[in-house]
């Protein structure tokens, strides 16, 4: 069987722990058919109405159906338009599913006419646009990587895109970073040097242990432990506590003859977990699916099954503020 596929999926089945949890799915994507990993509507629907209370989710950018021509940096623009389609496409058809009740779009945040692309991005976007990501992500083993990050060298500290992310929080915008974990100081420097913008940092700052680092887990923890620290030090920042089952993490879930478990899957990735809800406590965490580039690793059920394990003794509020409460805020969805 095929890591990702449903066969390959549904041989975990695990009952939804929790059922009645309300939960708010952060950061999931959509790719048309024959898009980068195609997963449509019908597929996200199937997802978020498998036996976890998903009430709301937000699409974060994925390089989707940009336009084929004009200026470069609206070509950004068609994933908006694409992603806005099709969640007034979830509502027709699929009323009782988690509406898509937000967009963290791509846009260029170097560009001179900034502000007039972010208005057409919020007219695409039919009243959903929460944030921007322009990513950090620079691999420096690319041929390595499933996903590898191709952004310039030193971005963080280029003053066009330091005043693009300061004009983010002029605009009650949000600024989203894929990066990796040994690009986590950068995002440290630029949340210090941009403070009044909302920093979301994405899937704990992508710990990768392939290529040169593959085996490298433990060592990458110690460093990343400091990393964590001092991002959460940064009183703008807020995590999203997923992502950690892409293959680039190396945890292997994707070569094995079967998913993990929900136990399974705590067992190997807890320290992560707890490590960063220990820095940035629960009003500065959200967990996320990351879906569907998780799904090569495990079922969308068993990664909410293993969240709600990991905090089952945390306080009512608490819990409640990292399955809805901390997204619906950073994100202004109420």
């Amino acid at each position: 069987m095929t890591p990702s596929s449903s066969e390959w999926l549904a041989q975990i089945d695990e009952a939804p722990l929790d059922p009645s949890r309300e939960i708010v799915d952060p950061h999931h994507h959509l790719w048309p058919d024959g898009g980068a990993l195609p997963y449509g509507v019908d597929d996200l629907v199937a997802d978020t109405t498998s036996g976890h209370d998903i009430v709301a989710t937000v699409f974060v950018e994925c390089h989707a159906s940009y336009r084929v021509d004009g200026p470069l940096e609206r070509r950004s623009l068609g994933e908006t338009e694409f992603v806005a389609s099709s969640a007034d496409d979830l509502a027709v058809r699929h009323p009782h599913a988690a509406p898509i009740v937000g967009i963290v779009a791509g846009v260029d945040l170097t560009i001179d006419d900034l502000d007039d692309v972010l208005d057409a991005h919020v007219a695409a976007a039919r009243g959903r646009l929460r944030g921007v990501r322009d990513a950090l992500a620079l691999s420096r083993e690319p041929a390595a990587h499933l996903i590898p990050g191709a952004n310039a060298a030193g971005k963080f500290e280029d003053p066009a895109f330091r005043r693009g992310v300061e004009r983010l929080g002029e605009r009650a915008l949000t600024y989203d970073s894929w990066h990796f974990h040994y690009q986590n100081h950068e995002f440290a420097a630029l949340a210090r040097a941009v403070p009044n913008t909302t920093m979301v940092l994405d899937h704990f700052g992508s710990p990768v242990a392939i290529g040169s680092d593959a085996g490298r887990h433990d060592e990458i923890f110690e460093s990343w432990k400091h990393d964590i620290a001092e991002i959460a030090a940064c009183p703008n920042t807020v995590a999203k506590l997923g992502g950690l089952a892409m293959p680039d993490n190396g945890f292997g879930f994707h070569e094995a003859g079967r998913p993990p478990t929900s136990d399974e899957f705590l067992a190997v990735q807890r320290r992560w977990y707890e490590h960063a809800i220990a820095c940035f406590g629960p009003e500065r965490c959200m967990f996320e699916s990351n879906f569907p580039v998780d799904r090569f690793s495990l079922s969308y059920g068993t990664y909410w099954n293993a969240m709600k394990k990991l905090v089952a003794d945390f306080s009512e509020p608490e819990q409640a503020t990292m399955f809805a409460g901390t997204a619906r805020r950073v994100y202004s969805l109420d």
